[in-house]
């Protein structure tokens, strides 16, 4: 059944494939001729404006010439803004004079001479901002590569084939469903840093050279899968990019583009083996505990037996040693500590608690009765 939807997927992918590509190729041979900018918007209505002002001057105030200059001043603007072909040009340019002909005829020799001059003047001044190069063709072949600024190019003839941003791009791409040379299959994402230096070459040698940059970061990005464990993808990042990088920009060069860096910004891996590399790390992680707590023990050890070499010849020093202990676990309030009947002796702490009870009894007695407590000491010299 999976191959069976797989196939008829693949199916209506070609027909829609199909269907794309003359679309595709009309879009591409109406691509831009010139660059159609506010400033050229404002050139074209000033000639208008111009040629207006010039028909009213040599000829009776007439509402519909004053009406037919604007309106066909904005709607050139209009649609010179959208289209910037010169197919466009030619046509408008045909249609306004002979809408202006028919209605202003025979004073209408000015507003001709306004429509085909603003036509071939307003397109014909172009700029070029300071990250850009102009590729500019006459007659379908290279003419000049225009520097940021001002040029002129000729109506009809010039064409500027494309303007080439030439500041650093970032492209993301990525790999899906990858296997790694362990036949584990990864998803990865990373972006490429990427510029034109050779705007000739960028628009002369390839058709589209952004879509072959992500192409071949793509190919080059699962090559590099392909070679490299999990292991090394997760762990050796930085080389993976290096090395995508290098490929690439051998790749690229001869397309007047070099690529700057590749960096892998993540590495997908299935649940099921996140979940056992999760539950590895966390054995890892107790068998390391275990070691290092054996190794605890087997120095503590080791320093038990130092010491007992101190006390072995020393009873004093043990006596106060174990002195000490007792001390310290009767400092917390409350607690309780079982001593064999041996260091009690030893130390005695049975003799010392006696008194000490005697101590706290003594005056509780006295409390209670009339007659001052006798010094337990008095008479003792």
């Amino acid at each position: 059944m999976r191959s069976t939807s797989t196939s008829k997927t693949s199916i209506v992918e070609k027909a829609l494939a199909a269907e794309i590509q003359p679309a595709a190729k009309l879009i591409s041979s109406l691509r831009a001729d010139f660059r159609f900018a506010p400033l050229n918007a404002l050139l074209l209505i000033g000639i208008f404006v111009a040629g207006l002002v010039l028909h009213l001057n040599a000829y009776p105030f007439n509402t519909d010439a004053v009406l037919l200059f604007m309106l066909s001043a904005l709607a050139l603007a209009m649609i010179l803004r959208m289209a910037q072909v010169w197919e466009t040009v030619v046509i408008l340019g045909a249609a306004d004079c002979l809408a202006g002909y028919l209605h202003l005829r025979p004073n209408s020799d000015i507003l001709l001479g306004t429509v085909i001059l603003a036509l071939l003047v307003a397109p014909s001044i172009q700029i070029a901002y300071q990250w850009e190069r102009a590729v500019v063709l006459r007659f379908g072949k290279f003419r000049a590569l225009r520097k940021p600024g001002v040029f002129v190019v000729i109506p009809v003839i010039d064409k500027v084939a494309r303007f080439v941003d030439q500041r650093i791009r970032v492209t993301d791409f990525s790999a899906e469903m990858t296997l790694t040379s362990d036949t584990v299959p990864v998803n990865v994402d990373a972006i490429a840093f990427w510029m034109v230096w050779d705007a000739q070459k960028a628009v002369l040698e390839v058709e589209q050279y952004e879509s072959a940059v992500v192409l071949s970061a793509q190919t080059a990005l699962r090559n590099a899968i392909g070679k490299n464990d999990l292991a090394n993808l997760l762990s050796e990042r930085d080389r993976l990019g290096h090395e995508i990088q290098k490929v690439l920009d051998e790749k690229t060069s001869a397309w007047g583009i070099t690529t700057q860096a590749v960096e892998i910004r993540d590495i997908i891996i299935p649940r099921d083996l996140e979940d056992a590399m999760s539950r590895q790390a966390q054995a890892e992680r107790e068998r390391q505990s275990r070691i290092i707590l054996g190794t605890a023990e087997t120095e503590i050890a080791e320093k038990f037996a130092r010491a007992s070499a101190h006390y072995k010849d020393n009873p004093v020093a043990l006596h106060l040693r174990a002195m000490n202990m007792v001390y310290e676990g009767l400092r917390q309030k409350g607690s309780m500590i079982i001593v064999p009947s041996t260091a009690v002796e030893t130390m005695g702490l049975g003799a010392l608690g006696g008194l000490t009870a005697f101590g706290r009894d003594v005056p509780q007695k006295d409390a209670g009765s009339d007659t001052p407590a006798a010094d337990p000491t008095a008479g003792t010299s």
